[in-house]
């Protein structure tokens, strides 16, 4: 199949490249940037004109919801959304039921994966047998199954010495360790710590609980060179000592979340489920510090956190409330957004959602890493056509995932995603 891309302004955040050019691309890869080749004859014209042709975006963090809670959502229904959303390569935590700790199982969410033909799946196994933090799991075996890194999810490592071990096995075979920083006696809160929560009686998460955990983190890193990403950094406090450890030369990467970079916990407003997260929504100071964070690359990656309720989990009191929010879908606009807000760019909006996350996955994406995230010659076809100028309104109901809970229900965003290609072939078309 071959597809000419034409008259669309080229960004590779990547290389610098932003130009009118056209894209021809054959065999699932880029043969020509800028211009089109003298003998290409296409099977198929896309008309970009108006349109932004950018990298395939790269999702660190999509709850896909396959196996186990298939009443949430289904491989066939996120995936859809994530094509929806211009995202052509997601990773998945392990928490599903039966978690991700057995080969078997990687396996077999892969084949259904790549039956779809939409988005690329690249699981994290699970760091220690069932989440329970006590024996790991067969990182070596995981890794063959097709594994990327290895990760608790949302479950706390609450013992220390498991995970030393767990560190000084990664770093021995070079695997990464993906964490979110919680401490497991102090994270168990339903809103942040502070004057709201207090007010609304509900349960607080201390700052101390991300940043004892991640003062902890960093320690045993030093002591065992591992290489660790931060998932869903949610304070201010945190992403201080997450760049004083950077700037100590540890080999630590990190995320943070579309809903921490845009929300506060005022949103909360009168117990509004919609705004129950994990990790919660923190003050606007926290917030501010975020977003700087990410336009100053002390955070690597934008992700969507997506994790996909059914109505019955969030039509309940707040602190009973499943935490959780459908996102991929919005990550562009959301990221749009930030980098209009902010001052930063659509250049630099693009990156933390393109090279800056393939960057983080390094050499866990195999032959794939080459050219994942940017757009070269010879590389990898995985493409996100949108408008930036086209606002649309994010209305849950006409939303692909099975999903349908967003705390941005009504907002007005820009970026409406035209095509996406993975692979070469067009895997959305609106």
């Amino acid at each position: 199949m071959k597809i000419l891309i034409k008259n669309g302004r080229v960004i590779d955040p990547a290389s610098g490249l932003d130009e009118v050019g056209d894209v021809a691309i054959a065999a699932g890869r880029i043969v020509s940037l800028k211009g089109a080749l003298a003998d290409f004859a296409p099977n198929r014209t896309i008309d970009a004109t108006g349109c932004i042709v950018a990298p395939g975006l790269v999702d660190l963090s999509a709850r896909l919801r396959e196996p186990g809670y298939e009443h949430e959502g289904m491989l066939e229904s996120e995936l859809a959304a994530a094509v929806a959303g211009g995202v052509t390569s997601l990773v998945c935590p392990p928490d599903t039921d039966p978690v991700l700790d057995e080969p078997g199982l990687v396996e077999m969410l892969k084949f259904r994966a790549e039956k779809l033909h939409q988005s690329r799946v690249f699981p994290l196994g699970a760091l220690t047998r069932a989440l329970q933090g006590e024996a790991l799991t067969e990182m070596v075996e995981l890794t063959e199954a097709g594994c990327v890194g290895f990760s608790q999810a949302e479950v706390p490592l609450a013992n220390t010495q498991v995970l030393l071990r767990a560190l000084q096995y990664a770093a021995s075979f070079g695997y990464t360790v993906w964490l979110r920083p919680q401490d497991s006696w102090l994270g168990g809160g339903v809103a942040a710590s502070g004057a709201l929560a207090t007010r609304l009686g509900l349960s607080g998460v201390p700052v101390a609980a991300e940043t004892i955990a991640l003062h902890t983190l960093f320690e045993l890193m030093r002591a065992t060179g591992a290489r660790v990403h931060v998932c869903r950094i949610s304070s201010a406090a945190g992403v201080a000592l997450l760049a004083q450890a950077k700037a100590d030369g540890l080999a630590v990467t990190a995320d943070v979340s579309i809903n921490s970079l845009h929300l506060t916990d005022t949103d909360i407003g009168y117990f509004d489920s919609r705004m129950r997260l994990n990790p919660p929504l923190r003050q606007q100071r926290d917030r501010d510090a975020l977003r700087q964070a990410l336009a100053d690359g002390v955070i690597d990656a934008l992700v969507s956190d997506h994790t996909p309720v059914e109505a019955d989990a969030k039509t309940l009191p707040f602190a009973e409330a499943e935490p959780g929010a459908t996102g991929l879908e919005l990550l562009l606009g959301l990221a749009c957004k930030w980098g209009t807000d902010s001052g930063v760019g659509l250049s630099r909006a693009l990156a933390v959602l393109t090279s800056a996350p393939a960057r983080v996955l390094g050499g866990a994406l195999g032959t794939f890493q080459a050219s994942a995230g940017q757009l070269v010659k010879g590389g990898v076809a995985d493409l996100c056509v949108f408008n930036a100028q086209a606002e649309w309104t994010v209305q849950p109901d006409t939303l692909r995932s099975q999903g349908k809970h967003t705390p941005f229900s009504g907002y007005q965003l820009p970026a409406r995603v035209c095509w996406t290609l993975v692979g070469g072939q067009v895997a959305y078309e609106a």
